[in-house]
C-alpha cells in the first residue's frame, strides 16, 4: 500500500481539476529550478539541516533521521516507489513508528489559502480509506479525524488530519500533514504504532515542533 503515493496524488488530481476550472490562470512564479546534485542536506546527531530544500528538523534523542527509507516501511505497507520520493525519514527502531517529509515544487500557476489547503487535505481521506482497504482488508474500519489548521514554523498555510484503526492487533494512528510555503507544497506524514510504555505521540508532536521552512541564504 503506497499511503505517501496515493495522498499526494489525490491531492494533485483535485489541484489539476481546480485550475481547470479557472480560464487562463495567470502565472504566479516562475518555474522552480532544483539542482538534484546537491545534497539533500546534512544530518548531525538527531538534527536535519536541508541544503537542496529550505527546511531544518530534529527528532527525539530515541530516534533516528536519515535521507533514506528504513525498510521495514516497506513490510508496513509503503511502496518504494513513493517512499523514494520522501527527502527525510525519522522513525523510532524500537516500535517503527515514523515520519516521513517531501518538498515538492508547485506549478506557476497554482496559488494557495488556508481554505484550500485545509480542503485538500480532507479530500485525501477517500484515498487513504480505499488504500487501507486493499491492504488490510475491504470493510476495514478506521476513524478519521476532523481537518484542522496546523502551525509549522515558517509556513504559511498547513492542514492536518488524521485517522486511528487496529493493524494487526496494533493500534495506529496514521496522520498527514499537507502545506505550502513558497514555492513548495510540503506533505508530512507520520505514523504511530502504539507500544505500551512507549510515547510515540509525543515523539512525533516534538519532531513537527521542531520542524521548520527557512529563508535559503
Amino acid at each position: 500500500m503506497n499511503r505517501k503515493k496515493s495522498s499526494r496524488v489525490a491531492i494533485g488530481i483535485f489541484l489539476f481539476l481546480f485550475l481547470a476550472g479557472c480560464a487562463g490562470p495567470p502565472v504566479v512564479r516562475e518555474a522552480v529550478k532544483l539542482d538534484m546534485k546537491v545534497p539533500v542536506g546534512k544530518i548531525d546527531g538527531n538534527q536535519f539541516t536541508g541544503i537542496r530544500y529550505p527546511f531544518n528538523v530534529s527528532a527525539p534523542a530515541h530516534w533516528k533521521i536519515t535521507t533514506k527509507y528504513p525498510k521495514f516501511m516497506l513490510d508496513l505497507g509503503f511502496e518504494e516507489g513513493g517512499l523514494e520520493e520522501s527527502q527525510v525519514f525519522l522513525f523510532n527502531p524500537e516500535t517503527q513508528s515514523n515520519v516521513q517529509i517531501d518538498f515538492s515544487p508547485v506549478g506557476r500557476h497554482v496559488t494557495f489559502d488556508q481554505k484550500k489547503i485545509e480542503w485538500l487535505t480532507s479530500a485525501a481521506e477517500g484515498s487513504f480509506r480505499e488504500e487501507l482497504e486493499k491492504e488490510l482488508g475491504k470493510g476495514k474500519k478506521a476513524t478519521t479525524s476532523a481537518t484542522q489548521p496546523y502551525p509549522l514554523k515558517g509556513v504559511p498555510y498547513s492542514a492536518k488530519s488524521f485517522a486511528t484503526y487496529d493493524r494487526k492487533g496494533v493500534k495506529t494512528e496514521q496522520g498527514w500533514v499537507y502545506a505550502f510555503a513558497e514555492p513548495f507544497q510540503i506533505f508530512i506524514l507520520y505514523m504511530v504504532l502504539e507500544k505500551e510504555g512507549v510515547n510515540d505521540h509525543q515523539a512525533v508532536k516534538q519532531i513537527l515542533d521542531s520542524f521548520e521552512v527557512v529563508e535559503k541564504k
